[in-house]
């Protein structure tokens, strides 16, 4: 008598192995964003195609860096800072506030990182920036274990502008501080002497002529 359960058995193993390179050869071909959920900007994309996209959702580790020439910004352009003056302060909920000179900052363990900046509409640039880890800088401070925030406060002319960001994206380096771009000094119209670098976030929630970065606890 035939063995109706084994030969069901054995028809079920030819069928699973027969399947098994085919599965292969699909995950080969799957496409990147498929399996990262985000979608592979390919090697010489024009950025006019970027300017309404979500750094979010886009994987741009093959994206070349963006000329200096081609850069263009929004927002306050003009302001003079005196480096004489000019501190970086560090304060809120920290063990030791500290306030630091340019020089200071630049001494430190640098940060470089190729990262997109999107203006909704208007354009896009993939900037090598040069910095250093506000990270690090918050754990010699002495930052509260704690906290939930950091607020970044930036000169706007006569006004002030405020990011605020939660602990983990800082601890991560996704926000960090650049004093570089391209391998140069900062330009004044980009936020000369210091500016907020927000990976992953479009340009509204990056920061110009950074000088003040407080530790919040919400």
């Amino acid at each position: 008598m035939i063995d109706r359960r084994r030969i069901l058995k054995y028809f079920l193993i030819g069928v699973g192995a027969a399947l098994s390179p085919l599965s292969v050869q699909m995950a080969r071909h799957q496409p990147v964003w498929a399996l990262s959920g985000r979608r592979v900007v390919e090697k010489k994309t024009p950025m006019s195609k970027l300017m309404h996209a979500n750094p979010a959702r886009l994987d741009t580790s093959n994206l070349e860096t963006t000329p200096m020439e081609k850069f263009d910004v929004m927002g306050e352009t003009t302001l003079q800072i005196d480096l004489e003056e000019w501190r970086l302060e560090v304060d809120g909920d920290v063990r030791e506030p500290y306030r630091f000179r340019l020089a200071e900052l630049m001494d430190r363990p640098r940060l470089e990182r190729n990262v997109l900046l999107i203006c909704p509409g208007f354009f896009a640039y993939n900037g090598w920036w040069t910095g250093f880890s506000v990270a690090d800088l918050l754990r010699e401070a002495g930052c509260s274990g704690t906290a939930t925030h950091v607020l970044f406060t930036g000169s706007q002319g006569f006004r002030k502008k405020k990011m605020r960001y939660g602990i983990d994206e800082v601890r991560n380096d996704k926000v960090f501080a650049a004093y570089r771009v391209n391998n140069q000094e900062l330009p004044r119209r980009h936020g000369f002497p210091l500016r907020l670098v927000a990976d992953d976030h479009k340009g509204t929630r990056w920061l110009k002529y950074l000088n003040r970065i407080t530790v919040e606890t919400r």
